[in-house]
């Protein structure tokens, strides 16, 4: 009976791991036609990452259910990578750094950020994820540097949201770099004023 049950669990596991890399597969291709078109068929989808059309299905049984699972992927991505920037860098520079990461992903990600509305604009359409994985990760890089007393106390990760919205205004397909990285400069400068450990000569 037991080496049933093993020989059901060994034949289980491969399974598993071919359905994971078909899941990861789809999503990968996807992000990338979604980002170069928000209106690529799902067929065309399928087909790329070279899975069946009820394999497709079985994982995302609709448009925005893939919508939704790419962007949630995506913003734990860009919030994953606070802890990362934490782990090698100062905090004022691990945030400045992060703050160029979320530039890069808002700008990049045009295509997607269509297909993401249109996926909720259906008042039957789900709604869309929040940003809490995003707030927690700012606040994470907040509170580092006001521990070090590089910025100053109080801010929390919706006034940082709130006012480096001006990313979003941007047109994707300009020179934006240049426009985006003046804009958080001024943000960090603004963070800086009144931190402890800043000396009165800096000001």
């Amino acid at each position: 009976m037991g080496d049933h049950k093993d020989a059901s669990r060994s034949a289980e596991t491969p399974q598993r791991a071919d359905a994971q890399r078909n899941r990861e597969r789809i999503l990968a291709v996807a992000v990338t036609e979604l980002t170069r078109s928000a209106d690529t068929p799902l067929s065309v989808i399928a087909k790329k990452a070279c899975v069946g059309q009820g394999t497709f299905y079985r994982n995302f049984p609709s448009r925005e259910a893939l919508v939704m699972e790419i962007y949630r992927h995506e913003m734990q991505q860009v919030a994953d990578s606070a802890d990362q920037l934490l782990g090698r860098r100062e905090p004022d520079r691990a945030l400045r750094e992060w703050m160029d990461r979320l530039a890069r992903f808002s700008m990049t990600k045009a295509g997607l950020a269509d297909a993401i509305r249109q996926a909720t604009s259906s008042p039957d359409g789900p709604a869309k994820p929040g940003h809490d994985t995003l707030l927690q990760a700012a606040d994470r890089l907040l509170r580092a540097c006001e521990e070090t007393g590089v910025i100053r106390p109080g801010v929390t990760s919706e006034d940082l949201i709130l006012a480096i919205g001006g990313l979003w205004q941007l047109d994707p397909a300009s020179d934006w770099q240049p426009r985006a990285a003046r804009l958080l400069d001024l943000v960090m400068d603004g963070l800086r004023v009144g931190a402890p450990g800043r000396k009165a000569t800096d000001a």
